[in-house]
Parts: C-alpha cells; sequence; structure tokens
C-alpha cells in the first residue's frame, strides 16, 4: 500500500477507536467555605491550619462544589460523548464518621450522581463505591444493607435490573457494554469488602460470595468470546508512596491475584482509584511475562493525605480519557487533564460563572514512547521507569499530577518501581529487600572508591 493510502486510513483508525472517561475521589466537602479563617476554611482539613485556600479549593482540603463542577465542565467540554464514564468512588470528605451518618452519606452520593447524569444525560456510567461512601466508613458488609439499596436507587438509571438486584446484596455487578460494535463486557467490583480496615468481612473466606461470581463472571466471558474490564475502588497491593502499606488483608489479596493470573486472557484491562496518585500495577504469569495491567487514575480531590509517612502527600485534580479498541478492549492510550490548583486560585476571578482551565497534562504514547496501554507496553514503561533517571522523574511528576516535584532519589525509586511490580505481599518484600541491599552495597563502592581517588591524587600543597 503507498504511504499516501496509509494517510487517508490513519483518520478511519482513529474514528474507529472508542474513548471513555475515568473520574474518581471526588471527595466533595460540603462545608468548604474559603473565606472562613484559617482554621475553619475546611471539616476535611481536620486540625490543620488551612492559609492559602482559594476560590477552587486547597490541598489541606477536600474538594468544593466548585473544583467539582469545574471538573465535569472541563469532562463535557473535552469529550462530551463519551461511549460511557467509570466512576470508582470515594464521594465524602474525610471527616470522623460523628460528623456524617447514613442520611448524609447518601446525600453526598445523591448530588454527586446529580451532578454526572446532568453532565452526560445519555451516557451509560459504570459507577463503584468508594471505601468512604458508607457509614460507618470502610465497613462495608458482604450481604444486604440499607445503603446498598438506597445507592441502588440513585444508580438505577444505569443499571439493569439484575444488576440492581446484585448490587443490592452487595454493591457488585457486570453488564455489557453499551456501544452494538463491542463484544465487551465491564465487571465492576467492591473491593472494600476486603480493605484491611473493614472489620466485617476480616474473618470471612469469600465475602459476599464475590471472588466465587468474579470467577463465573469472567469463565462465562471466555465462553461467549467476551474481553473484560474491571472496575473497582480499593486496589490490591501497595501504596507506591508509602513502603510496606498494603490496602487488603493478605488472604484477600493472593486470591485476588490468582483470579487474574487464571482469567488473564479475558481480561482486557483494570481501572482502579483509591490513592488519590496517578500509577499503575503489573501482573505476571508464573513464568514472569507480563499479563495484565491495572491503571490506578488520580483523584479530582486535591486533599493531602495525613497518612503518616507519607511526604508531599497531596495532588492537583486530574480526569482521564482512555482510548480503546472496541474489537478487543485493548487500551490504546490514555491522556490526563488536570488543573493546576495553584495557578487557578491566582487567577480567580471574581465572577462566579467563569472557569479555569483544565489542560493536558500527558498522553501515554508520547509520554513514554510506547505504541499503546497494553500489558508488554506498561511493562516496557515499568523498565524505563526503573532505569532511566528521566522517565523515572517524569513519572514522578504525573504521579501526584504535577504537584510534588522534586527529585525522586534511590529510595523513592525502589517505593514506586516495586509497588508497581509486585502485587504479590511476597514479592514485593523480596523487591524492597533486594533493591534496598543492591542500593546499599553500590553506596559503599562509591564511597570506597571515592576515597580511593582521594588517597592516589596528588595532594595539594597547604
Amino acid at each position: 500500500m503507498q504511504p499516501a493510502a496509509l494517510l487517508l486510513l490513519c483518520p478511519l483508525a482513529a474514528a474507529l477507536s472508542g474513548r471513555f472517561w475515568h473520574v474518581t475521589d471526588l471527595h466533595w466537602d460540603p462545608d468548604y467555605d474559603a473565606a472562613a479563617g484559617a482554621g475553619q476554611v475546611c471539616p476535611s482539613g481536620g486540625s490543620r491550619a488551612v492559609p492559602a485556600a482559594g476560590p477552587w479549593g486547597s490541598y489541606l482540603c477536600d474538594a468544593p462544589w466548585r473544583l467539582l463542577a469545574s471538573a465535569v465542565r472541563a469532562m463535557r467540554s473535552r469529550l462530551p460523548r463519551p461511549d460511557f464514564v467509570l466512576w470508582t468512588g470515594d464521594d465524602t470528605p474525610h471527616v470522623p464518621n460523628e460528623k456524617l451518618g447514613e442520611e448524609k452519606v447518601l446525600h453526598i452520593i445523591e448530588n454527586l450522581t446529580s451532578l454526572i447524569k446532568e453532565t452526560f444525560p445519555d451516557t451509560k456510567v459504570y459507577a463503584a463505591m468508594g471505601n468512604h461512601d458508607f457509614h460507618p466508613k470502610n465497613q462495608f458488609p458482604g450481604k444486604e444493607h440499607r445503603i446498598y439499596n438506597r445507592t441502588a436507587e440513585l444508580w438505577r438509571l444505569w443499571l439493569n435490573d439484575a444488576s440492581t438486584s446484585l448490587f443490592r446484596a452487595g454493591a457488585f455487578y457486570s453488564e455489557k457494554l453499551p456501544s452494538p460494535r463491542t463484544r465487551g463486557r465491564m465487571v465492576v467490583l467492591n473491593t472494600n469488602l476486603y480493605y484491611d480496615q473493614n472489620n466485617e468481612t476480616a474473618g470471612e473466606e469469600d465475602p459476599g460470595g464475590q471472588f466465587q461470581w468474579l470467577e463465573e463472571t469472567l469463565t462465562n466471558a471466555s465462553k461467549a468470546d467476551e474481553m473484560v474490564y474491571i472496575v473497582g475502588h480499593v486496589p490490591p497491593g501497595f501504596f507506591e508512596k508509602k513502603r510496606g502499606k498494603p490496602w487488603f488483608r493478605s488472604g484477600f489479596n493472593e486470591r485476588y491475584l490468582k483470579i487474574v493470573q487464571k482469567h488473564h486472557r479475558v481480561i482486557a484491562a483494570q481501572f482502579f482509584g483509591h490513592h488519590h496518585t496517578d500509577s499503575f500495577r503489573m501482573f505476571y504469569s508464573d513464568t514472569g511475562s507480563p499479563i495484565n495491567v491495572m491503571f490506578l487514575a488520580p483523584g479530582v480531590t486535591p486533599w493531602k493525605t495525613t497518612l503518616p509517612g507519607v511526604k508531599n502527600g497531596a495532588n492537583n485534580p486530574g480526569i482521564r480519557v482512555i482510548d480503546y479498541d472496541p474489537d478487543t478492549l485493548q487500551v490504546l492510550d490514555m491522556v490526563t487533564y488536570y488543573l493546576n490548583l495553584t495557578r487557578a486560585n491566582m487567577m480567580a476571578s471574581t465572577w462566579e460563572e467563569e472557569f479555569p482551565t483544565w489542560e493536558e497534562e500527558y498522553r501515554l504514547t508520547e509520554a513514554f514512547q510506547v505504541p499503546d496501554g497494553s500489558a508488554h507496553s506498561m511493562q516496557t514503561v515499568l523498565e524505563r521507569i526503573s532505569k532511566d533517571p528521566h522517565y523515572l522523574q517524569q513519572y514522578y511528576e504525573f504521579n501526584s499530577v504535577r504537584y510534588d516535584l522534586t527529585p525522586c532519589e534511590e529510595a523513592c525509586r525502589v517505593d514506586h518501581v516495586c509497588a508497581i511490580r509486585e502485587v504479590d505481599f511476597t514479592k514485593y518484600n523480596e523487591c524492597v529487600k533486594t533493591s534496598s541491599s543492591a542500593s546499599a552495597v553500590i553506596s559503599v563502592w562509591l564511597l570506597f572508591f571515592c576515597l580511593l581517588l582521594g588517597l592516589l591524587s596528588p595532594r595539594q600543597a597547604l
């Protein structure tokens, strides 16, 4: 085929690809008040003074309504007719349970549901519950509950009858993708059941029967020649910003990992939130070949985490578009858009109706020089992050959506690379230990070499 003909086909290929939004961790703080005194700006700030609060938010607070309205407006402006929207949970602010209650939690979920429905009235939304979308937070049961029932009603427009019944019983469900040109299926999980802060499910082997249901769903998808996206809130593995910090209980983590390894051929990709950071997780076969990838999307809330040991744990608000192949569900590309919160507050107008600009932060294939977002390509990204300081620093700045621009030194590199590479608890610990030991050996040899050079070099006159 002639080059000119290939060029003509490029727009056709782009037109045949699908696109969807992934938005997560909105964390609305209804009581945010930028005009209040430094100690009273937002309940989500806790006891921290909030000196530089602006109309679009503060890094020490959860999201004000104006920020959330700005985010969905940017979504509608950038991609008004997506194939569908992924919304992976955490709607309420980071405040003590006694400041919320069931009704307030449901009121917040209802308001954010309305915001998304109004923004995309004719679009299918696949919504997952986050660990904060319950009262008391984190304490999700593996059985029917009032909050599941009420949330199912709020999301009734997006759920078919079978999904509604499943959701009421355990807040998970599966549906075929809406486009007639795809043989794809969405599996929405309630991984809050596996969270190590969830006392309700601590002694159970399979809370809500979700693992068994997931295996059956993936087996049936394989028989029907479908490909699957798995969606949830709390991811397995470790938090890249705090060494040794997992989210799942050990047994749940191991079982999830085995299911992905067993059924990886039918799983096109996984999409999760919870971290508020931009990262990914690799899954491997027993022989070490990359077989699957989980993408962790950045949050809309800029809230600086209070988790002990985390440095610079805030982020600029982020939203993401995924380009995919409707035939195979392979991720072709991802574009992350963000709001520079500092600049937005500095440029803030007194006009209520004016919104700040959400900029394109990066495009996956361009930033990391890979052809797509497949497991093979993301393994290449991981190797570049691991070995090339340029790619490591670039990834690190994307990780906080350009909030933390400090250098990612060796300990930082180990934390991120091991969290990306090893979802398994034992292998993660081995990765950290081996990488840290190797770094220590290199440091000792460098010190020895420098001392040797000093001894061998001609001594300068005093």
